[in-house]
């Protein structure tokens, strides 16, 4: 039986959030990922661009509070997420290209279950919160389904519902749509196009950030450009055609 309030999980009633990063640096090894970051964005849908080795997902580890940065701060209005881990846990999620580094339990509603546990939800509400999550995407009869046997594009959904059962203020995407196939990766954007959460979304394909709001573009590290999609992505286009072009491959970063 459909809930209640089943739209509340996707938007719901949350207010305006703004994202800072102020003077961020993270270097591994020695050698620098993330050079002087600062922004401020309070924008519905941020898309980040660049090439691969530029620091887009050290960029989206540090947005979602997983990475302290070694200098600078990372805050969601006015929290900072890598040193505020309780806060961090209801204020932003995020969701990797690869679900099967993300998926740690045997069935899907352990999986979705989790992070409600850890947000100090009672086991019975969490338990109801899951049951309404699954039945708003019409996957009630998910529950006990083994998460092994689920395909890419199913593992990459139950990600997505675990993240949006906790209402996060912010959602992190990192190449979400990455090895899927057409019908899921459009099922998939339909579903995060309806999302109240402000969302940051990594991209390789600027196809599919084109109706965003700002477009970030990190190259070595820096922010390149950072704009409006219609100026940004046409610019990010021509650059990556130029490179594409070439045979010198020793510009490229390693």
């Amino acid at each position: 039986m459909k809930t209640d309030t089943p739209d509340s999980l996707l938007s719901p009633p949350l207010g305006r959030v703004t994202v800072e990063l102020k003077h961020v640096q993270l270097a591994a090894d020695g050698r620098p990922l993330l050079q002087d970051i600062s922004f401020s964005a309070d924008e519905q849908r941020v898309g980040i661009v660049g090439r691969n080795g530029s620091g887009k997902t050290t960029l989206a580890r540090v947005l979602s509070g997983l990475v302290a940065p070694d200098a600078g701060e990372a805050l969601i209005n006015g929290t900072d997420i890598s040193r505020d881990r309780k806060s961090a846990l209801g204020l932003v999620g995020v969701l990797f290209q690869n679900p099967d580094r993300q998926i740690i339990f045997p069935t899907v509603e352990e999986e979705l279950a989790f992070g409600l546990r850890q947000m100090g939800l009672e086991k019975l509400d969490a338990a109801e919160r899951v049951a309404q999550i699954l039945d708003r995407f019409g996957k009630a009869h998910w529950a006990k389904a083994p998460t092994h046997v689920l395909s890419q594009g199913q593992k990459q959904l139950v990600c997505l519902m675990a993240i949006l059962s906790m209402a996060p203020r912010v959602i992190v995407l990192d190449e979400p749509f990455s090895g899927l196939d057409i019908p899921t990766r459009m099922q998939l954007q339909r579903t995060l196009d309806q999302i109240g959460a402000q969302t940051f979304h990594i991209s390789h394909d600027p196809q599919h950030l084109e109706h965003y709001d700002r477009i970030l573009w990190i190259e070595a590290g820096q922010i390149k450009a950072d704009g409006p999609a219609r100026q940004v992505l046409p610019e990010f286009r021509d650059q990556m055609t130029g490179w594409g072009a070439s045979d010198d491959l020793f510009d490229f970063p390693v």
